[in-house]
């Protein structure tokens, strides 16, 4: 994240309607944000892109959440991990895998997406300083 520019974030959302909302509520925030409807599809973004933060769903085709940021943090390590999910029992998991990423369950309301995301970058400042 330079001076000037906003945060960048890439949206891993495997379902179009929900990746469309987050997307615009997001960029009315004032992020750049990348969206991507699979991990498979993520990963090469990752590598080669600087992301502050991904945000994925955790249940998806092909390469799920959890794994995507096991991978994010091999080839972006400075990348902050953020999960959504609807399931419960996913969530449990995401905790216990990836301890420092934030997990989001679904049903949210969009501002406490926004709020969240915020503290995540909050918190990075603050790291920094």
């Amino acid at each position: 994240m330079t001076i000037n520019s906003p945060p960048r974030i890439l949206l891993a959302e495997d379902e179009e309607a929900m990746r469309t909302y987050l997307e615009r509520a997001l960029e009315k925030a004032g992020y750049e944000v990348e969206s991507v409807d699979r991990g498979t599809e993520a990963l090469p973004l990752l590598e080669k892109g600087e992301f502050d933060l991904l945000l994925s769903d955790i249940v998806m085709p092909e390469m799920d959440g959890i794994e995507l940021a096991q991978r994010c943090a091999e080839v972006s390590p400075r990348t902050k991990v953020m999960f959504i999910t609807g399931f419960a029992a996913v969530s449990l998991r995401a905790s216990r895998e990836q301890p420092h990423a934030k997990v989001l369950s679904k049903p949210f309301h969009l501002r406490d997406l926004v709020l969240e995301v915020e503290r995540v970058f909050e918190d990075q400042r603050e790291a920094s300083l």
